[in-house]
């Protein structure tokens, strides 16, 4: 019967690949300084959809919201990250008239996706 070959097989490819990935993790390089680097060639694109979320909570439509960032983010990802997606939101009236300069800013402060961090860490390896 089948069910004398699955258990065997399941866990001998789960060993191979548990001892697979502790190879690439244990030889892993990060570069801090290249992450932040990449990360700001994208001019601040990775933050559009918690703009998109501030503003259906202000009261913007899902649809207006949408059109509104997706205009503002097509032209940083058309200058390769030359523009910023947050001063082009800035200047953008009727962005501007849903979201105060302070509460744009919020929505680019990278600690809030590290807020957690610890949290994680402590469940997976704790």
């Amino acid at each position: 019967s089948v069910e004398r070959y699955i258990g065997p097989d399941a866990t001998i490819a789960l060993d191979f690949s548990l001892a697979r990935l502790t190879g690439v993790v244990d030889k892993l390089l990060i570069y801090p300084e290249r992450m932040q680097k990449n990360l700001d060639r994208m001019g601040g694109l990775i933050h559009s959809q918690r703009v998109l979320l501030a503003l259906t909570q202000a009261g913007v439509s899902r649809e207006d919201a949408y059109r509104l960032v997706q205009r503002n983010a097509m032209k940083v990802w058309e200058s390769d990250g030359a523009l910023s997606l947050l001063d082009l939101l800035k200047q953008d009236e009727e962005v501007s008239a849903a979201l105060s300069d302070a509460e744009l800013e919020a929505r680019f402060d990278l600690d809030y996706h590290f807020a957690q961090v610890d949290h994680i860490f402590a469940r997976v390896f704790g």
